[in-house]
Parts: structure tokens; C-alpha cells; sequence
């Protein structure tokens, strides 16, 4: 057995695991195989003039256990074909199985038929990448976990609340209070709470369309003179972060920061929190095709591969990922 920079126990030489990037999760994948102690696998991309896509596997993978690593947003549609595209190349070229990390789920919004004549996006999703070969999936932070029951192929979702949770820690929060920005996401917000010692307050917001914007009403909890950390799982247009911390400053916070695992942001959603109250953002590489840089003082970028990691070599080794999903860990 050999092990990785953390310790990660990999089989012999012939049964090492293939990673491959896909374009959208190229810095992610290489930061992963460094943790392995593994290359990145040889494969390409080309983008044809009409607009089509080509992958090519550079290696044999004949009888391997192989893993593509590909967020799908930034273009969405693009990374997504991209990666049935690599589904269907490994398991033509025969590969023992086939796993698809996919950091950010692009279309995990779509989980429900809310309205009439619309599609839910995220079955479609989930049906074509079995159809183009995924024996499993791993992926973080599914805005809908119920979307794992779309799928008849196991399904890791892996949280990054232990890495968020330790920038928090190193925030200057004085008095800190976990804000959850609705109702939906108060369970994973009370395990933020739970993890930091924090009191846990609720806003209560209304969404109108598909536009982006929303509206908060109202804040339950104590809020005044307290450092609040408004926690989620992606932030997109910024305004349930900027409208959730104007709010707490009206009722008396004393600052305002926020966390969450996913930036699928553009200049005008950075240009929207810097003129609010906002004064930090706490996000994770799931993501490294935003069409905006986030190295400036209001992001703070963190790491997960160490996690992602973790958990291909676990899954390769045939040993359990629960490790993964505890609470306290």
C-alpha cells in the first residue's frame, strides 16, 4: 500500500485510481492529485467553431478505476455535456467503473415540478449521466439533497461546513450568531451553529420569480450587538446576502460576515456586497470559473480537495466515507 500527503491509503501501483480534469475543475483536480500523491490523467478538450465539444482520454483505461472531476457552471450547459462526454469516453474505452466528482451541481435548483409545464432539471440531469456511464457520484453541498434519490447509483453528497466553519473561527467575531437567509436551510445552519457555540437567528424570505431577487420580512432571533455570520450553500446575485444583512444592521448587529460553499458569482454580484454591510465572504473552490477574479480583501477562498480527496481514496480503498458526514469531525 502506499499513502498520500494526508495519509490516504491507496492500493499498489497497478490499481492506483485515475483522475482526470475536466475545463471547468482543472486547479481543484491538480490540488487533489497532490494530496494523492497522484498525476493528473492525460486527457483533452477541444471546442469546435460551431460551438460542439471533443473529449479525448489520453490513457488505458481498460479494466481502471477512473474519476473526472467537473463542476457545471460557468458555461453550466457547456460543463455539463462535457462531462456525459467523459462519462460515455471512459466507459466505451472500458473502464471497471466510472465516478463522476462534480463539486457543484449546476442544475440542484430544479429539484420539483413548482409550476405548471416545467421540467425538473435536476432528474433530467441525474438520468442522463447514468445513461452515459456514472457508476457513482460524489458531490458537495446539493442545494436539494433529495436529489441523491434521483439517482439509482450511490450518491455522496460531502459538506464543507468543517472548512468554512474553521475560517469563521478565525473571523473577528466577538459575540458571533449563525443567521440562516430562509427557512430551508435552517437544519444545515443549526449544525454551523452547533459547531461555532453560536446562537442561531432565521430570516424569513419571499422569492417572487426567477429573476435573482428576493425579499427578507423578517429576522427571528436575538440579533442586537451581536457578529452575525450568515451561512448558505451558493450564492449567485448576492441579494438574499445583501437584503439579509441590511436587515440585521437595521435590528442592531454589530457586524456582518457571510460563508457558504459555493460562489456562482459575477462582477455585479461582488459590486452588489461591497456597498453593503457585508465585510467578508467565506466561500470554497467548488467553483474556478467565475468571469470575475475573488482574490480581494472582501472574498476570503478555502480549499476543499483535501475532503474530495479523502473521499476518492476511500472509496477506492473500499472503505467507508461516514467518516465524512460526521458532526463533529
Amino acid at each position: 500500500m502506499t499513502e498520500g500527503e494526508s495519509g490516504f491509503r491507496l492500493g499498489g501501483t497497478d490499481d492506483l485510481p485515475l483522475v482526470f480534469a475536466g475545463s471547468c475543475s482543472a486547479r481543484l483536480t491538480a490540488e487533489i492529485c497532490r494530496r494523492l500523491e497522484l498525476p493528473v490523467s492525460r486527457g483533452e478538450v477541444v471546442r469546435f467553431s460551431e460551438g460542439t465539444l471533443f473529449v479525448r482520454v489520453l490513457e488505458n483505461v481498460r479494466g481502471r478505476h477512473v474519476y473526472v472531476v467537473q463542476s457545471t457552471v460557468f458555461p453550466a450547459n457547456d460543463g455539463f455535456v462535457e462531462l456525459l462526454f467523459w462519462l460515455d469516453a471512459f466507459t466505451r474505452a472500458s473502464a471497471a467503473s466510472v465516478t463522476a466528482i462534480v463539486p457543484y451541481f449546476a442544475y440542484a435548483k430544479g429539484d420539483k415540478k413548482d409550476e405548471p409545464r416545467v421540467s425538473i432539471r435536476a432528474r433530467v440531469c441525474a438520468d442522463a449521466m447514468e445513461a452515459a456511464g456514472a457508476d457513482r457520484v460524489v458531490t458537495m453541498d446539493l442545494h436539494a439533497p433529495q436529489i441523491q434519490g434521483f439517482f439509482r447509483v450511490p450518491v455522496d453528497d460531502l459538506y464543507a461546513i468543517s472548512v468554512l466553519c474553521d475560517e469563521i473561527r478565525a473571523l473577528p467575531l466577538a459575540d458571533p450568531l449563525v443567521v440562516s437567509p430562509d427557512a430551508g436551510f435552517v437544519k444545515k445552519a443549526r449544525r454551523y451553529a452547533r459547531r461555532l457555540g453560536a446562537p442561531l437567528a432565521i430570516a424569513d424570505k419571499t422569492r417572487g420569480g426567477h429573476d435573482e431577487r428576493s425579499e427578507v420580512h423578517e429576522v427571528i432571533g436575538e440579533v442586537t450587538g451581536k457578529d452575525a455570520v450568515i451561512v448558505d450553500d451558493v450564492v449567485f446575485g448576492g441579494s438574499t446576502l445583501v437584503n439579509t444583512a441590511e436587515e440585521l444592521v437595521r435590528r442592531g448587529a454589530r457586524s456582518v460576515h457571510a460563508a457558504a460553499t459555493h460562489a456562482a458569482v459575477t462582477g455585479s454580484t461582488l459590486e452588489r456586497l461591497r456597498a453593503s454591510p457585508v465585510e467578508r465572504l467565506v466561500v470554497t473552490d467548488t467553483i474556478e470559473t467565475q468571469p470575475v477574479a475573488l482574490s480581494d480583501g472582501l472574498v476570503r477562498l478555502v480549499s476543499v480537495a483535501p475532503l474530495f480527496a479523502e473521499a476518492i481514496a476511500r472509496i477506492h480503498d473500499r472503505e467507508s466515507i461516514s467518516v465524512l458526514f460526521r458532526e463533529d469531525a
